[in-house]
């Protein structure tokens, strides 16, 4: 009998604790995946359009940071690098892709030539 009044004891009052308690998932917060995705896409797409031909590799990635992808190889002696900035969403999953990006292709360090990302290919003469 002592057992289950100290049991009821200490249950009643863990018990009473947990009512009223409200787990919310999702909600009005205003948080919304692919808000992000669309904000970021503009602000890539913004800050592209004022970078100027000629442009300093450094100075690019100061101004739009972390590429999605890139490539970096030699052609006919001089330094290629490739950034990919996401700009616009294609696929709705959630990935990114090179077709979903800005390309911005960099000879010895300055800027040549910007396009869609699914357009870029090595073995384009150029």
């Amino acid at each position: 009998m002592k057992k289950s009044i100290l049991a009821l004891i200490i249950a009643a009052p863990l018990t009473l604790s947990l009512t009223g308690c409200v787990v919310s998932v999702g909600g009005d917060d205003g948080y919304n995946m692919s808000s992000d995705y669309e904000n970021r896409e503009y602000t890539n797409r913004k800050k592209i359009s004022r970078i100027a031909l000629n442009s300093s590799i450094i100075d690019v990635t100061n101004r739009l940071g972390v590429a999605d992808f890139n490539e970096t190889y030699e052609k006919d002696g001089n330094a290629i690098r490739v950034l990919f900035y996401r700009t616009n969403r294609i696929h709705k999953d959630g990935l990114t892709t090179r077709d979903e990006c800005t390309y911005l292709y960099f000879v010895n360090g300055e800027l040549v030539e910007t396009g869609q990302g699914g357009d870029f290919s090595r073995n384009i003469s150029r």
